[in-house]
């Protein structure tokens, strides 16, 4: 068992130091902009993917650095989201009352039906417009891993749809901060509306986390609503199908480790049973590994592979995140949310 664990963890470091190094130049370039500008223009945590991504574009990478790269934009990043559990009391959702979840719920409903439609009339295949539809409108991969075997969707098609979630979850976590001031959105506006559109949890909080806390907060709360409703939905896709085909899709796939995580120490801190003293160190932990996992998001991206999986599957995507920001944005007008 020890050569085991010694093994895995001497084939991590290799790509969990290359991390590192994007992470300490990411520091580095946010510090001389604050020293050229009086601020920083592009947070560390932006750098970070988009120094990331020109690695990744521009060098070919040997097998070696895989392994610690896939390491830190998944588990490294888990754990930042369950540290930011810790800073986070439920009484910043609850206060928005049964309506805003509510809401989540239709406008998830109404994406997933819409964005299917819209597959469908591009001609795309019928297991691959779910697979887009479930992945935008719910929780990207993890979605995408979830219903792929419940609805028998082929190799091939999980690639295409993971691949383009990849890309464009990273191009959502980027442009997202830029629109704060051209929709006018507050601070919470923004994080509901962060919460609603990015693909995964951890993604909201890179998101976020360079606007505000409270933005980071209330979207990661948001976001977990837009979670749990995977269940429901792998469970109606499992019961259209055929009985004897229906495939049983693992608690972890519908609610994933992190996520208990993140709402056991939120539920530990609205209860006050975290120390204070507690408190900051964990939420500078959570940022600081935010920083390191979006290195790796970055360089994990090759943007070059959008281009292998077609133009129609990419005006699907771009239109299914538009009738899903729209609705998003409707939502927050409706229920009056300032």
């Amino acid at each position: 068992m020890s050569k085991i664990t010694i093994t895995a963890v001497t084939e991590i470091i290799p790509g969990l130091a290359l991390c590192g190094v994007v992470t300490g130049i990411a520091y580095a370039l946010e510090a001389v902009e604050e020293r050229l500008f009086g601020r920083a223009w592009l947070e560390s945590l932006v750098l970070a993917i988009v120094i990331g991504i020109i690695v990744r574009t521009f060098y070919k990478f040997e097998g070696r650095f895989e392994a610690g790269i896939c390491f830190g934009a998944k588990t490294v990043l888990e754990i930042a989201v369950v540290l930011l559990g810790a800073s986070i009391s439920a009484s910043a959702i609850l206060e928005k009352g049964p309506d805003l979840i509510g809401g989540i719920a239709v406008v998830v409903l109404m994406v997933i039906l819409g964005s299917y439609g819209i597959g469908r009339v591009a001609g795309l295949p019928s297991k691959m417009a779910v697979l887009i539809a479930c992945g935008n409108s719910i929780c990207g991969n993890s979605a995408i891993a979830a219903v792929a075997p419940v609805i028998h969707a082929s190799s091939k098609d999980v690639a295409a749809s993971i691949a383009f979630t990849a890309v464009f979850g990273v191009a959502v976590v980027l442009i997202l901060p830029l629109l704060v001031p051209v929709l006018s959105l507050s601070l919470t506006q923004y994080g509901i509306f962060a919460g609603m559109t990015v693909y995964a949890v951890p993604q909201v909080l890179a998101a976020t986390a360079a606007v505000s806390q409270t933005s980071a907060q209330i979207g990661t709360l948001v976001k977990l609503v837009r979670v749990l409703m995977l269940g429901p939905v792998v469970l109606v896709l499992s019961l259209s199908g055929r009985k004897d085909r229906v495939y049983r899709t693992p608690i972890s796939h519908m609610v994933p480790w992190f996520i208990i995580g993140f709402l056991l120490l939120m539920a530990l801190r609205s209860f006050n049973l975290i120390p204070q003293i507690a408190i900051a160190p964990a939420h500078f932990s959570a940022n600081f590994l935010t920083i390191v996992s979006m290195a790796a998001l970055g360089l994990g991206v090759d943007v070059r592979s959008v281009l292998t999986a077609g133009g129609r599957v990419t005006i699907v995507v771009v239109l299914s995140l538009l009738v899903l920001s729209i609705a998003s944005l409707g939502l927050i007008k409706l229920l009056g949310i300032v």
